[in-house]
Formats: structure tokens, sequence, C-alpha cells
């Protein structure tokens, strides 16, 4: 049974953002993937600032998710791979959401807007690295049509991490 997905806006995320960002994210279940405790707010500050940076400088970053309200309730978007292991040079595709807000559809209406600006930025495709065990970001990889493609060692855990693949192919 498919469902209609929900209507979501993007937007370059702003300094009040990271506050938002912040404020959803401080959740250990959101957080289970990603350190398993909530980030401090220089955190959310430095990655939102990032994130302008990028879309200044790219064309995409990872964009402020907001619902049909206007509520912020993550982001989802794309940024270059940072770290010096896995897919170096790669271009990520990334989401986030706050678990008010989960298994609604929010992020995979996100991540095919996503798609669509990073491939119309002239990107030839993308990766998504997800821990194994989160199975929800699996299903979202799944459903943007990414294959699995290598699995990279994640240095701090020093467990695997999934390396998901999706290329757009020839423009014409």
């Amino acid at each position: 049974m498919n469902r209609p997905l929900p209507a979501v806006r993007l937007r370059v995320p702003t300094h009040e953002d990271a506050v938002a960002w912040h404020r959803v994210f401080d959740d250990p279940e959101v957080m289970e993937f990603y350190g398993g405790r909530p980030a401090a707010l220089s955190v959310y500050e430095e990655l939102t600032a990032r994130q302008r940076r990028h879309d200044a400088e790219l064309g995409f970053c990872l964009w402020t998710l907001l619902d049909d309200s206007g509520e912020v309730i993550g982001f989802t978007g794309a940024q270059p791979w940072r770290p010096q292991w896995g897919p170096v040079g790669e271009t990520e595709i990334g989401w986030r959401l706050g678990r008010a807000h989960w298994g609604r559809g929010y992020v995979t209406a996100a991540a095919r807007e996503t798609l669509g600006r990073v491939r119309a930025a002239g990107v030839p495709g993308v990766v998504a690295v997800v821990r194994p065990g989160n199975e929800r970001s699996v299903a979202v990889a799944r459903r943007l049509g990414m294959e699995p493609a290598e699995t990279y060692t994640h240095p701090t855990p020093n467990e695997p991490a999934l390396c998901f693949r999706l290329n757009f192919g020839d423009p014409q």
C-alpha cells in the first residue's frame, strides 16, 4: 500500500535553525546511530554555518526540513563526505528527523526532492552511509532506489557502516 507522501519544504538553514535542530534532536532515540546522545548546541551552530557555505558554493546542502505548518522537524539534503574514511570525495545524501515525525514519509519526500536538486546541480550520484541496525534509514535508501555498494569500518565505534549508492547516469 503506497500512501501519498506529505508536503515538505526545504530551506537553507538559518542561524536560528541551529537552536531548532538542537531541540528536535535532543532525544537519545534520534541520536542512537549518531553517537547515542544529543549533541551540544555549538555542534549545530557549526553545522548550520557549514551548510550555508555549501549552499552558496555548491548549490546544495543539508536543508532544514519543514512540515506543511512551517515547523522545523529535521534536515535532509546533501553535502560533500567529510571524514577521511569511507567514500572520500563523494556527495553524501543524509537526513535526520525528530522522533515525533517518524513514520509519516517526511524523509522520503524530502530526500526525493534532494535527489532532484543535486542532480540539477550537476552531481553525478550520491552515497548514503548507514550504520547496521538503522533499518529506518536503510528503508529510505532503498525507497530512493539506492543499492548497497561497499561496507566501511566506522572508526569511532569500530563497527561496519553500509554504503548505499545511486548514480544518476547520463543526464540526456
